[in-house]
């Protein structure tokens, strides 16, 4: 296994940047997720550490080695792609075992090291068919097998899961998990859903724009956010983001005054739909939507600050559509306006 870091690297094509200078340290045996939406540059960084994509500029280092002139195929990384890239006129058994063609390791050992990956992921009872007679599911198995084989120092993901249904994912996600574990092999899963990656990471990075937002545990991403473009990004349904000004101590949300423990100007009060508490409170809204969930319901309220989601457990929706109610706020985040920056020590109270 390896440590692996990134020194100030860069990727550039021609004018256009798609990965700042990033510095980042994966620990041995750590399971971290790049997270994000499409071209924000976590593809780009995943490509430059198989050796792929050269950097344009910084060190990649395995275990303090500088490896940014080794070709791919010498760095010992195994990798998993979103198609599988499987080779349709081999058989499972032949899929698995050609990342070997290339090492000098003899056929008995081989077929044996063949063997135990694909009972790890557990294709083992598949081996003469070909991938088109595999669900999506075993693709999947049998790709990951293929990167296992070479016992690598740094196991890749990118996309593994986006061409699976939704159970099928769901049960993917806990197997590769349990398999990391297992082999403690350093892990770096690149994948725009944050359920993927916050379920499955020790860390998660959040890039936008070819840079880190954030780098942390799923916990401080989601409570804890540097930034209004990571409050948005992480969260189910999504945070609700406020227009307020803070002056000597007071926060305005509308026609709402709050004590306010910090900050001061134009801010964005981002508030949890589940932090919406619904029944009393010095805001007015009107339910305009409803999603009965089983155990618990998303209100779609409309109200003088604009469009609020709210989040309520229960079996039973205690409101309807059209109803008028009040509600308060609680657990509240504050950003700045300008920077969007989160202002630490900020928050709202009760009414002032």
């Amino acid at each position: 296994m390896a440590k692996i870091e990134l020194r100030g690297v860069a990727k550039r094509w021609g004018e256009v940047t798609a990965v700042e200078p990033t510095g980042l340290t994966i620990g041995d045996g750590e399971f971290v997720a790049i997270l994000g939406p499409s071209g924000c540059g976590k593809s780009t960084t995943l490509f430059m550490l198989a050796g792929i994509y050269t950097p344009s500029d910084g060190d990649i280092l395995f275990d303090g080695q500088r490896v940014n002139d080794v070709e791919a195929r010498d760095r010992n990384v195994g990798i998993v792609f979103q198609s599988y890239a499987l080779y349709p006129n081999m058989t499972v058994r032949d899929n698995i075992l050609f990342p070997l063609r290339f090492k000098n390791v003899d056929k008995a050992a081989a077929a044996r090291r063949a063997e135990d990956a694909a009972r790890l992921v557990q294709v083992h009872e598949l081996m003469d068919r070909r991938p088109g007679q595999l669900s999506g599911g075993q693709q999947q198995r049998v790709a990951l097998a293929r990167a296992l084989i070479k016992e690598p120092q740094l196991l890749l993901l990118d996309e593994p899961l986006s061409n699976l249904d939704a159970s099928l994912r769901l049960t993917m996600r806990s197997e590769i998990r349990a398999l990391q574990r297992k082999l403690g092999v350093t892990t770096l899963l690149v994948t725009h859903d944050q359920i993927e990656a916050t379920t499955m990471a020790d860390r998660v990075i959040c890039m936008s724009r070819g840079r880190i937002e954030q780098v942390g545990t799923a916990d401080d991403l989601y409570h804890r956010p540097n930034s209004i473009f990571v409050a948005g990004f992480i969260g189910s349904p999504p945070i609700n983001l406020l227009s307020c000004g803070i002056s000597a101590g007071t926060m305005e949300v509308g026609q709402a005054k709050l004590r306010a423990t910090g900050g001061e100007g134009a801010c964005v009060l981002g508030v949890r739909p589940e932090s919406v508490i619904l029944g009393d409170g010095p805001f007015r809204g009107r339910v305009g939507d409803l999603e009965p969930h089983g155990r618990e319901t998303i209100y779609h309220l409309e109200t003088p600050l604009g469009p609020v989601r709210a989040l309520e457990a229960g079996a039973k929706s205690r409101f309807r559509v059209g109803d008028e109610l009040s509600f308060a706020l609680s657990s509240t985040l504050v950003f700045d306006a300008r920077s969007t920056r989160r202002i630490d020590g900020a928050g709202a109270q009760t009414p002032a």
